[in-house]
């Protein structure tokens, strides 16, 4: 015989203190869990979708970053005669050559760090349609002004419209604040890529190359013609997309690492509670575990009861801990990308991948904290458990 679910629910109500207790401290580590991932995957999240799935990014072949790649003049000539290459409203190729520097600006709250200034080509825009000035005006082409993302605006000192910052040695105006509503390019400043590498004297040389393509579908036969041509063998091209997106995991990876590690410290805590919670409820129905058995209930069927009991209790505290970790998804954060060594500002992100792993995790603390109690009730003998009455 199977043991009503109705019996498994009832002796909730009995230790309301120690469940309570249990599946608060669940709750907390579900929580930390839960935030560690939806960190990771902001990060993923915000550079991920900085890239446009039909535009390419053209790189030096193992640069960690666009600021340590260098693209000269005559491979951008080079790559300029590639098929495939979007025509722009103009009637030119739809190329973006785009030095990446970066300088050091004071935060409004104190302290100082880095930001990432990306020169960019008129095309630039029509690349990229998300960016959106919201306050001031665009930068204007052959002039050292700037636009800034609202996320340097909104965190960084003298990073407003109309005031200055200075770049290599010199200041230039900020004349507008663009949003991108979450992506990347908010933590960065723009402006004219020629006006840049003249500032930094890098000659005709930039950073990196993006470029849209005439149909997304034709990447692969772009990158064929790409590699080759033997001029090219240094650099390597791939979708915005992919190029962000790989520039997500090392730092995203970091902090899923550390953070689950730091998670399964604190677990041992709710693992043990769990424990206790459910030994004291076979101590204090060793009797009706007795009259249960006298009845014709099988071991298995205490065991199963007992254990049941664990995982419902712990995925109380799942759910608790996850709809707690949600409301972080109207926060963000900031912290400095190892790959640029600049500022990025993120939001927590929560995803059903991220929801099914909370609640398996919850789970299993469960199934740990409780099958030692279960296996106890289940081997105890009628007789001596009738006694203890």
């Amino acid at each position: 015989m199977k043991i009503p679910l109705k019996y498994v629910l009832r002796n909730f109500k009995t230790r309301k203190l120690t469940t309570i207790i249990t599946v608060s401290g669940i709750a907390l580590v579900v929580m930390v869990f839960t935030a560690v991932l939806m960190m990771a995957y902001g990060i993923q999240k915000t550079l991920v979708s900085t890239g446009s799935p039909d535009n390419v990014k053209v790189v030096r072949k193992s640069a960690q970053g666009e600021i340590s790649s260098i693209i000269d003049g005559e491979t951008q000539n080079v790559i300029r005669t590639l098929p495939h290459i979007a025509k722009s409203s103009q009637g030119g190729e739809m190329i973006s050559y785009e030095p990446v520097v970066v300088i050091t600006l004071d935060i409004l709250s104190g302290g100082m760090s880095n930001i990432t200034v990306r020169g960019v080509s008129p095309t630039a825009f029509e690349l990229r349609p998300q960016i959106k000035v919201i306050e001031g005006r665009n930068f204007t082409f052959g002039s050292r002004e700037l636009i800034v993302g609202e996320s340097i605006a909104k965190k960084f000192k003298g990073a407003q419209v109309g005031e200055s910052i200075k770049v290599a040695g010199d200041y230039w105006k900020i004349v507008g604040r663009f949003t991108t509503e979450g992506s990347g390019f908010d933590s960065e400043v723009w402006c004219d890529g020629l006006q840049l590498v003249s500032a930094f004297n890098r000659g005709s040389s930039v950073s990196t190359i993006t470029l849209k393509l005439d149909d997304a579908n034709n990447f692969q036969a772009f990158k064929k013609a790409f590699e080759s041509d033997r001029r090219l063998e240094q650099f390597e091209a791939k979708t915005e997309q992919k190029y962000f997106e790989e520039q997500s995991e090392i730092l995203a990876g970091f902090i899923r690492i550390l953070g689950i590690f730091i998670t399964i410290i604190f677990s041992f805590g709710a693992v043990i509670g769990a424990t206790i919670t459910m030994y004291a409820a076979v101590a204090n129905r060793t009797v009706e575990v007795g009259t249960l058995r006298a009845l014709g209930f099988k071991r298995r069927s205490i065991l199963s009861a007992f254990l049941l009991e664990s995982l419902i209790i712990a995925l109380i505290g799942g759910a608790v801990g996850l709809i707690l970790s949600s409301f972080l998804s109207f926060f963000s954060i900031s912290t400095i990308n190892w790959n640029s060594w600049s500022e990025l500002e993120f939001s927590f992100a929560l995803s059903p991948d991220i929801v099914v792993s909370s609640l398996i995790f919850s789970i299993l603390m469960g199934f740990v904290g409780g099958f030692l109690p279960s296996v106890r009730a289940a081997r105890l003998k009628i007789v001596d458990a009738l006694r203890a009455g």
